[in-house]
């Protein structure tokens, strides 16, 4: 099966756990109800003077998305992301670009020189989660615009940018990394194995078996793309090596307990990598500041379920690496790797 392979199924399964706390009532019946969480002390990460951002390059590939998979289908997607060539220089002299050495590890990967993302203009309009179509339309157009954020600032550091992959299913579906939804859950997920995200809309909109689909706590499409932001950190994660650097250290690990802090310390920054994206767009999208308070209040509900293994960490902590994310707005910021413990339990 190979490396690629054992990562790609351990992490789907990781991916099946990710499931929402059920939440009370009373909650659930007010879309106006208004954020009470305090401020938190926020972990930070400061770099030093020689963590400076590489000088930019022009990119080299096109970031538009490929076309995906349509309703029911099964197989992975096989397009791959469009190429450009590079233009050639009409100087006899070139000029060779600077040869950049990538710090794939956790603690200082390259990724955390990257900065803040650039504001584009992404609208959602008036989708309709509970549809297919519209839904599926709108991951696969924000989807185009999460290229257009994070590729440049990924490529400006010399990190090799392609989009991911998309195969989104109205009801089920087989991808490589195993069925989608799993059994008893809701959730979309990236396989690394072929860089893809697979979801089910009517999943995440309505639930799946006893599992209650975000559209079951708010209706308001930026529930589900903030998801979707999360599964796009986890490619995020996989271009810069953070995730290879995950799985070694998952490897090495002599501890169950040492393996499900690791898991949650991935899944915390790539919730992060999401805040950071829906901020990026609040202006457009839109997001007010009601609705980013009903956003902040819908990550306190996303978490470990009581009886599942404690690998994605608490509602509090989803919670506060969002807006971690969010209100930071620094790739160094989601360094979940140098933060507290208790910030990532």
């Amino acid at each position: 099966m190979g490396v690629a392979g054992v990562l790609g199924a351990v992490f789907g399964s990781l991916a099946a756990l990710f499931v929402l706390i059920v939440i009370g009532a009373a909650m659930l019946k007010s879309s106006s109800h208004t954020d009470t969480t305090t401020p938190v002390a926020l972990p930070s990460y400061e770099p030093s003077r020689t963590d400076e951002p590489f000088p930019s390059h022009e990119p080299t590939h096109d970031t538009s998305s490929s076309q995906e998979p349509t309703q029911e289908q099964t197989q992975e997607p096989t397009q791959e992301p469009s190429q450009r060539p590079t233009e050639r220089p009409t100087q006899e002299t070139v000029t060779p670009p600077k040869q950049v050495t990538l710090n794939t590890s956790l603690k200082n990967n390259t990724l955390y020189r990257a900065g803040s993302l650039p504001r584009v203009n992404c609208r959602a309009g008036n989708t309709n989660i509970f549809s297919h179509s519209q839904l599926k339309a709108l991951i696969l157009k924000t989807g185009r615009c999460m290229d257009k954020a994070w590729g440049p600032i990924l490529q400006r550091q010399g990190i090799a940018f392609s989009p991911p992959n998309y195969a989104v299913a109205a009801g089920r579906g087989r991808g490589a990394c195993g069925d989608y939804p799993s059994a008893g859950s809701m959730v979309p997920y990236y396989c690394p194995r072929n860089n893809t995200i697979y979801a089910s809309t009517s999943a995440m909109s309505r639930g799946n078996g006893n599992a209650r689909g975000y559209g079951q706590i708010i209706s308001w499409h930026g529930g589900i793309i903030s998801m979707m932001a999360h599964e796009y950190g986890h490619h995020v994660q996989n271009i810069t090596g953070v995730m290879d650097s995950w799985w070694q250290g998952t490897m090495n690990s002599s501890s169950q307990s040492g393996k499900l802090a690791l898991s949650r310390k991935l899944e915390l920054q790539a919730t992060c990598l999401g805040g950071m994206w829906m901020r990026s767009v609040a202006s457009s999208y839109p997001v007010p500041s009601s609705l980013r308070s009903r956003l902040f209040w819908f990550y306190a509900q996303v978490g470990d379920y009581p009886g599942y293994p404690r690998d994605h960490g608490t509602p509090a902590n989803n919670n506060r690496w969002f807006r971690q994310g969010w209100e930071r707005d620094k790739t160094y910021q989601c360094n979940t790797w140098l933060a507290p413990s208790s910030t990532t339990s």
